[in-house]
């Protein structure tokens, strides 16, 4: 059976759809992410766009191409961010925190050098992106 889960944008407009599992889930550190969530960390879940749908209020949905490969989208009532696109690597990046029942599992931060909110969780900290999806793959220490 195919998991499941919904979540909206902050007034509730625009509703959202995962189905399956996550291609990766772990924090953000870049500047672009913090400038867009107006917050020291970006929490992200990595879904194939496939796997995501917009099933209400797609009237509302703007759009804003921040980077090449980050289409941001956002309500257009509230203003509450829902995904951001990243066609170059064929995911959808649901922010975690837009999907209540998910069980947020990070597994990694990536562009750590940019971090302005050092963590220490363990968890690999790569100084741009993992080698896989065109990163350096090094990594830096917490």
């Amino acid at each position: 059976m195919t998991m499941t889960h919904k979540g909206t944008c902050f007034c509730g407009s625009v509703e959202t759809e995962v189905s399956g599992k996550p291609e990766g889930m772990g924090y953000c550190h870049c500047e672009s992410c913090r400038a867009w969530s107006a917050g020291p960390v970006n929490a992200f879940s990595l879904w194939k766009t496939d796997s995501v749908r917009i099933t209400k209020g797609q009237e509302l949905v703007g759009e804003y191409a921040g980077t090449p490969n980050s289409m941001r989208r956002f309500c257009k009532k509230c203003g509450g961010h829902i995904m951001t696109d990243h066609p170059q690597w064929g995911v959808t990046d649901v922010f975690a925190a837009a999907i209540p029942s998910l069980v947020f599992e990070p597994g990694l931060h990536v562009n750590y050098a940019e971090t302005v909110l050092p963590m220490q969780d363990g968890l690999p900290k790569f100084k741009d992106f993992p080698t896989e999806i065109g990163g350096s793959g090094e990594q830096v220490a917490e």
